[in-house]
């Protein structure tokens, strides 16, 4: 009966497991500490949590408490598989599909530009040898607009923007990792740059990635069909983002390009077609905590690594690394934008190019890259302290001006009119459900008559006075009418995704899954262009 406490008290015991417990309580303590204060003190609202939590870190660091070790083990194999499966389970195919181009010349070509920029301009002007020039250049190359996205979403930024960004970040994190490695050898001399060699391992990188994340993502697809159970589902996508990192980087490709695969196929087919509204629902909400939670450690801890002296050390390099690395980034959107719009005909506004170029933050995987660098190299305490001292300029000099640039620029959207509208649309969705309890109750006789019929008046009167809200909000706002329409089509696409699944369950439905999914984004995305046309 007491050999499971006994168990547990013989592990606490253990001088490791206890530290390594109090640690981690002590970093969850603060980042969720920090997290609500942000959130209950209104001085505080302007700045993103993320950015409060990085700073409140470089305090720990400044007083040299340093909280826990923060490997590239860490951050490449906990952190980053929650924090990617999160963003693409969130981001419509529709949406990415429809800015393919920019997001793929944004997260192939703009990396080799990063990292060409990063490494002439550090032999150029910093007389940086080849190892630092190339891997400081690698480790800046992903952007990691965590904090920007977020504001993003909390200031009502269009979608497109916030799609531009996210889309380029989620693929770039995979390009970026795959070039640290292909140019880790050169950095090391123990390889010679070989073009066509470079190109047919970045292919196979990325192939076997995305095989296993399609693999996977369309196979637990298949599975959720079969069954409705929210805490297993739950379960299985957890297992999905890690299991598929783990899966794709033992057979040689890009963990993080398997993992993103996963979760789009999942975010936008899997949980149409195989799970029920609450289901999609709860997973969806377990995903915004691990996302929330992760995020929360992440920034703590990145800010409690800064070593001070390593940044003094070597503040030229750094001042010299951050003027390259903007006007490479520039170059990169400004440039790889105009061909988009000529080619593709994605007509990019200039405002939006300005807010891609100075949002391109660095962050999570620009310090598992840094921290990855070997320990026999020379110069590795000089690489992370550069990578170190840019990414802490992007992320507290450019995440804090991104809102005063979109405020200059008119690119704030209409989120409180939105979300004032949006509430009025669940209080009459909430109504209605009401008056079908109460004439259902009324046709059982189980309450007397008179008195359901005074509680339908008085639901009736409520429901007259916000329609007639919503009908002026729609009147003077004529834009507000998309989100009535974006919610009917996803209640109709939804609708058919649940049919298709109960005709499945029932198995009626054998057929292959690939017809269903076309169908489905086809779908979205035909409604979409209705939406966009009629407002």
């Amino acid at each position: 009966m007491h050999f499971p406490i006994l168990m547990v008290e013989a592990a606490l015991k253990d001088p490791l497991i206890e530290e390594g417990l109090r640690q981690f309580l002590l970093v969850l303590s603060v980042s969720l500490g920090v997290a609500t204060l942000s959130r209950a003190l209104s001085w505080l609202r302007n700045i993103p949590y993320t950015l409060l939590l990085l700073l409140v870190g470089l305090g720990l660091a400044t007083l040299d408490v340093r909280l826990i070790n923060l490997s590239p083990e860490l951050i490449l194999f906990i952190f980053l598989p929650p924090l990617l499966f999160e963003a693409a389970w969130n981001i419509k195919w529709s949406n990415l599909k429809r800015d393919w181009l920019p997001i793929g010349l944004f997260a192939i070509v703009g990396v080799v530009i990063c990292v060409g920029g990063l490494f002439l301009g550090l032999q150029q002007f910093a007389g940086a040898s080849l190892a630092t020039a190339l891997l400081v250049g690698a480790g800046l190359s992903a952007t990691d607009p965590v904090s920007v996205v977020a504001l993003f979403r909390e200031l009502g930024v269009g979608k497109r923007l916030t799609t531009l960004m996210e889309g380029e970040s989620l693929f770039n994190d995979g390009v970026a990792v795959v070039a640290y490695n292909l140019l880790l050898g050169i950095a090391l001399g123990i390889e010679q740059f070989d073009i066509p060699v470079t190109i047919s391992r970045f292919l196979v990188f990325v192939g076997i990635g995305l095989s296993i994340g399609g693999l996977i993502g369309f196979g637990i697809s298949y599975l959720t069909q079969r069954f409705d159970l929210p805490l297993v589902e739950q379960s299985l996508t957890l297992v999905s983002a890690y299991g598929t990192y783990l899966v794709a980087e033992e057979l040689g490709g890009s963990g993080v390009i398997a993992v993103v695969t996963t979760g789009l196929i999942l975010g936008n087919f899997g949980s149409r077609i195989g799970m029920s509204p609450r289901t999609r629902l709860s997973v969806s909400e377990f995903w915004d905590f691990v996302a929330f939670f992760v995020n929360s450690i992440v920034f703590l801890l990145i800010g409690d690594q800064v070593i001070f002296d390593g940044l003094i050390d070597n503040l030229n390099t750094i001042l010299i690394a951050i003027a390259v690395m903007i006007l490479a980034r520039a170059i990169s959107i400004f440039g790889l934008s105009a061909i988009s719009n000529w080619w593709g005909k994605s007509n990019i506004e200039l405002s939006n190019q300005v807010v891609l170029w100075w949002g391109g933050l660095r962050g999570s995987v620009s310090v598992a890259l840094a921290l990855s660098v070997p320990e026999s190299l020379p110069e590795r305490e000089d690489i992370i302290a550069i990578i170190f001292g840019v990414m802490l300029f992007t992320l507290l000099v450019q995440g804090l001006t991104t809102k005063p640039l979109l405020q200059f620029l008119n690119l704030l959207g209409d989120q409180p009119l939105r979300q004032a509208f949006i509430q009025k649309i669940a209080r009459r969705v909430a109504l209605n459900r009401v008056m079908d309890e109460l004439k259902d109750v009324k046709k059982s006789n189980s309450v007397d008559a008179e008195y359901c019929d005074y509680q339908m008046a008085l639901v009736e009167g409520q429901l007259e006075v916000i329609q007639e809200e919503m009908t002026v909000m729609q009147r003077d706002h004529p834009e507000l009418s998309r989100i009535v329409i974006d919610r009917l089509n996803e209640s109709l696409v939804a609708i058919e995704a649940d049919t298709y699944a109960q005709f499945i369950r029932a198995g009626y439905l054998k057929e292959e899954i690939e017809p269903l999914l076309e169908s489905l984004l086809e779908d979205s995305e035909t409604e979409e262009a209705a939406a966009e046309a009629l407002t």
